[in-house]
């Protein structure tokens, strides 16, 4: 439910600002129906007003080298939370397996922000990784799987995840270069593959990123 001020309507976004003040800035990254009417996007502040070609291009000189790929065989709508953590981690691409209708929800507009690539299968992402030569690393808690705090995750690699109830396909665990599991302390078999990609990611992150990034915090 939408929190409304009682004096002028529903309250904005976290974070959102109003028109920019004249004179506008020269600068062609800018969009001026944004600096017309606000920004309420939620984007970092740097990019405020900012047109999405404009940051898409921006975000592309930092990308990291790591790959997502996503196994979409039941309209899973933790895909689009997925994609939403690999913007915020800097993934190179993200990659849809199956279906290529997808829900965009969890995504929460940030897949306008990212490459995303459609696969028609388990195949045709596996030679994708291979021509690209991107090892495979395989998500999924099955026996063998090394946890991802001990495992080996190369610099350029594609972290592959499948849906929480099926795990993933035949063909991604034998292409795999590694399975990794991730540690779990409760009594729950597995979580969902949004969870699973963000803790993944961030591990990748941690390992080979610059630390020196700018906290986001605050509303």
């Amino acid at each position: 439910m939408t929190e409304r001020r009682r004096d002028d309507g529903p309250l904005p976004p976290p974070g959102s600002v109003g028109p920019h003040p004249r004179p506008w800035p020269d600068d062609p990254r800018l969009d001026p129906e944004l600096l017309a009417s606000g920004d309420a996007r939620n984007v970092v502040d740097r990019y405020r007003y900012w047109r999405v070609e404009a940051i898409r291009a921006d975000l592309d000189r930092t990308r990291h080298p790591f790959h997502v790929a996503l196994e979409n065989w039941e309209h899973d709508p933790n895909i689009g939370a997925a994609v939403r953590n690999a913007n915020a981690f800097g993934a190179r691409a993200v990659h849809i397996v199956g279906k290529r209708g997808w829900n965009r929800r969890g995504a929460m507009m940030t897949e306008v922000y990212q490459h995303v690539v459609h696969h028609a299968d388990a195949e045709a992402l596996v030679a994708y990784a291979a021509r690209e030569q991107l090892p495979v690393v395989g998500v999924d808690n099955v026996p063998g799987a090394v946890s991802l705090f001990e495992a080996e995750l190369p610099r350029a690699c594609m972290l592959v995840f499948g849906q929480e109830r099926t795990g993933l396909s035949a063909p991604i665990r034998r292409a795999a270069a590694c399975m990794v599991a991730i540690p779990q302390y409760g009594s729950t078999r597995s979580i969902n593959a949004g969870a699973a990609s963000a803790a993944a990611m961030f591990e990748w992150c941690r390992r080979h990123a610059a630390r020196d990034v700018p906290l986001v915090t605050g509303n």
